[in-house]
């Protein structure tokens, strides 16, 4: 299998498509690398001040296994690179240090909150990242840090960072954009006129799940931070633990943003079922008060209805408006009762 090549992040071979990226960085500056995998390897372990990165996006166990030889990847960390749907975890093996993220997108038409996933192996001279999903290309991270060989040259210890970095900054963004889009949801629970109140109890359920979609992403993710952050990390170099701390800071601001969207999420749910029960006891009420006003001429109307012979009033010629008189005042007067304490 010809997947051993990699000369200045350009990939040869079978993998041309899975490997996005590979290059060798020497004192935080992109250089030339050998174009086999294990020459440039060798070439970073021996000078000291060199370290390879190896992006790949969706490999396969055959696409996946020169690299992962190559590098001395422990097998379960490679089993879980490649099943994906892992929780975010850091795990420390022999020769490398495996970190999984899951980033997060917002698609604000269609209301979703999708989670991709994003693998990271450090090594001593090595960083390899392996992406699942559309969300978190790395295209920008490498970029930037290329841009900051200062940072850069602190090695695969700073890829790490940039990456997470990345990622949790993109949680306080999508925090920010379904905090928006919240406000939206709240206005229209609380709106005088609701046009659609199933449809409204609909969003607030769905939006709910995409919160709980959200902190699946983001809780588990506190741990391994708060490790990398105060904790003695093997290939994690010990001056880096002040830029963790940052962000583990930031992944703290976006846990409370969420837990903050969903206590939102269930006052609006519990206001818009109270305003509900409120718009049903006035439909009733409604309902009642009208009905008392019918019973009052049928009542009326049944007692002239009953064939009696001995009542005068039949004989009289004033009997007929009397008492057409008495059943309105008697439906006005209930009217104007019920308008007084609000049923009509």
């Amino acid at each position: 299998m010809r997947s051993g090549r990699c000369a200045d992040g350009v990939r040869a071979g079978n993998n041309a498509r899975v490997i996005v990226d590979c290059a060798m960085y020497r004192n935080g500056r992109r250089s030339q690398a050998p174009e086999d995998l294990s020459d440039a390897l060798d070439e970073a372990r021996a000078t000291g001040d060199a370290f390879l990165w190896v992006g790949m996006h969706e490999p396969t166990e055959m696409e996946f296994e020169h690299v992962s030889e190559e590098f001395g990847l422990h097998k379960l960390a490679v089993e879980d690179a490649l099943t994906a749907h892992q929780r975010p975890k850091l795990e420390v093996y022999d020769d490398s240090l495996f970190v999984v993220l899951k980033p997060v997108l917002y698609d604000d038409g269609a209301d979703t909150v999708s989670t991709g996933e994003l693998m990271v192996f450090i090594g001593d001279s090595f960083v390899v990242t392996v992406r699942h999903g559309e969300g978190a290309a790395l295209a920008a991270v490498r970029r930037r840090l290329e841009q900051e060989p200062e940072v850069l040259k602190h090695g695969p210890t700073a890829v790490l960072y940039a990456v997470s970095d990345a990622v949790v900054d993109h949680y306080i963004e999508v925090a920010a954009e379904l905090q928006a889009d919240l406000e939206e949801l709240e206005a229209e629970v609380f709106s005088p006129n609701p046009a659609d109140t199933k449809n409204t109890a609909a969003r607030i359920y769905g939006f709910k799940r995409q919160v709980l979609e959200f902190r699946r992403a983001t809780s588990p993710l506190l741990q391994p931070m708060d490790r990398l952050a105060f904790g003695n990390v093997p290939f994690v170099h010990e001056h880096a633990q002040p830029f963790f701390r940052d962000v583990a800071d930031h992944l703290t601001k976006a846990n409370e943003y969420i837990e903050g969207l969903d206590r939102l999420l269930s006052d609006a749910l519990a206001a818009h079922l109270a305003q509900m029960g409120v718009r049903q006891n006035d439909d009733m009420r409604k309902i009642s008060a009208w009905a008392a006003m019918a019973a009052v001429p049928t009542m009326v109307a049944g007692i002239y209805g009953m064939n009696f012979e001995n009542m005068p009033e039949l004989k009289q010629g004033w009997g007929y408006p009397v008492v057409l008189v008495v059943m309105a005042v008697m439906c006005v007067g209930l009217h104007r009762m019920f308008k007084r304490r609000g049923w009509l």
